[in-house]
């Protein structure tokens, strides 16, 4: 059992791990920090919130395990805001969508016996905020932790145990590895979805009056935040356009055999789609 587990910023995945910390006995405390004095107000009246800081270097102060649960491009400063604050043997680590500049940046800037493994819990929703958190959003989904070269073991197993503990499905992997992959996964269906419906909107927008639930399972992950995703793909910037390429490379052969009738390539295509999403869990 973690002694303290301090959540710094804590929005939907926040204060929904800070939920299921609590449920499953993993702290002991569960202690906070929020930029916002109203986010602050909002966390002290929680039954999983044992205390609520003024700064994130005393929320970090009392900790042994700090979770940074910032937008991406907030999560280094972040981490050198707490370094001077930390405990000998903390470990930090964060909920981040990119990797290999935060890990490298990161582990950087906490030292003195402390210690930053990266993190990426694959849980979240397009909506966002405390209000919609749950201690069931991590239950059986995929997590990374990305540690460096340099990383000790031990912190590394810490990290690795705790995101276990909470029913996720975890897989140790280099934080450049871990880039292509949400590059593939996650971040080019949020570029799809947003461009489909931009695509849309500037062609005709009463279309979407006569659109069914294909068109919407399609888009969803389109209503995410902006800032948030402008954030997300400005991170992983160089991996996200190699996925837009090799996408429309595929987009370009099934529009070849449109164009040429070649209506069996059409049909090998639409099936190896069809098997693919077959084959998704969720």
């Amino acid at each position: 059992m973690i002694g303290t587990l301090a959540i710094l910023a804590p929005g939907l995945l926040g204060a929904s791990l800070a939920q299921a910390a609590k449920s499953r006995s993993l702290a002991k405390r569960v202690v906070v920090w929020a930029r916002r004095v109203e986010t602050r107000m909002d966390a002290a009246r929680q039954p999983w919130c044992d205390a609520v800081f003024d700064t994130p270097e005393e929320a970090a102060a009392e900790a042994d395990f700090i979770v940074l649960c910032p937008p991406v491009e907030s999560i280094v400063p972040l981490a050198e805001r707490i370094a001077e604050a930390l405990k000998p043997h903390a470990i930090v680590t964060d909920v981040g969508s990119t990797k290999s500049l935060i890990c490298r940046y990161a582990h950087k800037a906490i030292h003195g016996g402390a210690v930053f493994v990266g993190s990426h819990p694959m849980a979240g929703s397009e909506k966002s905020g405390m209000a919609h958190a749950t201690a069931e959003l991590f239950t059986r989904r995929p997590c990374f932790v990305t540690p460096l070269d340099d990383t000790p073991e031990k912190a590394v197993k810490t990290v690795v145990h705790f995101w276990r503990e909470l029913d996720m499905e975890v897989t140790t992997i280099a934080p450049e590895a871990h880039d292509e992959i949400v590059a593939n996964i996650s971040h080019l269906p949020h570029v799809l979805a947003t461009v489909l419906c931009t695509h849309l909107a500037e062609h005709n927008q009463t279309w979407a009056a006569f659109s069914g639930q294909g068109l919407a399972d399609t888009t969803r992950i389109a209503a995410g935040s902006p800032p948030l995703w402008r954030s997300i793909v400005e991170q992983n910037r160089e991996e996200i356009l190699r996925s837009i390429t090799a996408f429309e490379n595929e987009l370009h052969q099934f529009k070849s055999a449109l164009a040429n009738e070649n209506y069996f390539e059409v049909l090998h295509k639409l099936e190896l789609g069809k098997r693919f999403r077959d084959k998704l869990q969720r």
